[in-house]
């Protein structure tokens, strides 16, 4: 397999071959994120696609799971992705699922139709950052979409059959939004109704927007308590029933999963034990 610069995946795709279809992140922008700065972003050549398949055919044995990489493999031509998908059924009948990231701004490019006709093939779930719920956070953060186009594209990939996993990010509102992050992310994750909703706790990068930011004091990151008053918050507003809640990743201060809305209270309940002194995860073991 070749790969081309950092390559980055949910950290549920651990076991799937991962197969670039792009190169770096169509919007790459995010104030906060710096996965992408340095690799810019291209289609990858289609010969080339098809022939890392070949070669993994050739070498791998069982491939339960595939995973398209880069940063936003959903923005190629419906037609280009037909004939991936295609050629991963006829050469991976035992592939199980095929996934990759999305955008909104990918999901708005495809009809209705295309998005059916992606899920016929194959493309079972599509993982979307949905970041906040609140517009002036996401334009703040240059995500490149407001929370009504976020929401839409999440219902869109949904209608299609093909399951939805959203990320959001705890503390990304600061100090000073905190409040409108955790109540405007619950109703567009409520709005949605994803199968999966993960949690991330920001961390500042360097070389990115945010840093700058940070060092110049126009940005206050929430501390461990604040997060967690925070997410107490969201939770407590979520009303998304059957999505799997996950807040489980290495930037968490606290470990959360459950299933909504029946786990909410239990969760709540760590929530509040954690705030009464509680172990939380160190800073220093905290990572992206």
């Amino acid at each position: 397999m070749r790969y081309y610069g950092s390559v980055f995946r949910p950290p549920s795709e651990a076991q799937s071959l991962i197969v670039q279809v792009t190169y770096g992140c169509s919007h790459n922008r995010c104030a906060f994120c710096g996965m992408y700065r340095n690799k810019p972003f291209m289609l990858r050549p289609m010969n080339e696609v098809l022939q890392d398949l070949c070669t993994a055919r050739e070498q791998l044995g069982k491939v339960p799971r595939i995973f398209l990489a880069d940063g936003d493999a959903l923005i190629r031509r419906a037609s280009e992705l037909e004939e991936i998908l295609q050629y991963i059924r006829e050469q991976f009948p035992e592939c199980e699922r095929v996934s990759c990231y999305a955008s909104p701004a990918s999901v708005e490019y495809k009809t209705d139709r295309e998005l059916r006709a992606l899920r016929a093939l194959g493309l079972g779930m599509v993982y979307m950052g949905l970041e906040s719920g609140c517009d002036q956070i996401l334009l703040k953060m240059d995500k490149g979409a407001t929370a009504v186009q976020l929401t839409e594209a999440g219902q869109r990939v949904r209608a299609a059959g093909i399951a939805l996993s959203v990320t959001a990010i705890s503390g990304l509102g600061g100090t000073e939004l905190w409040q409108e992050h955790a109540a405007d992310t619950a109703k567009v994750l409520s709005e949605i109704n994803p199968e999966y909703i993960g949690m991330l706790t920001l961390m500042v990068e360097p070389e990115t927007p945010i840093c700058e930011w940070v060092l110049g004091g126009s940005f206050i990151v929430p501390s461990a308590k604040e997060i967690l008053l925070e997410t107490q918050l969201l939770l407590s507003q979520l009303n998304s029933p059957g999505s799997v809640f996950r807040m489980n990743h290495a930037s968490n201060y606290l470990s959360l999963r459950g299933t909504l809305n029946g786990d909410r209270d239990a969760m709540l309940a760590g929530i509040r034990e954690a705030l009464s002194g509680g172990r939380l995860r160190p800073e220093e073991y905290r990572a992206l």
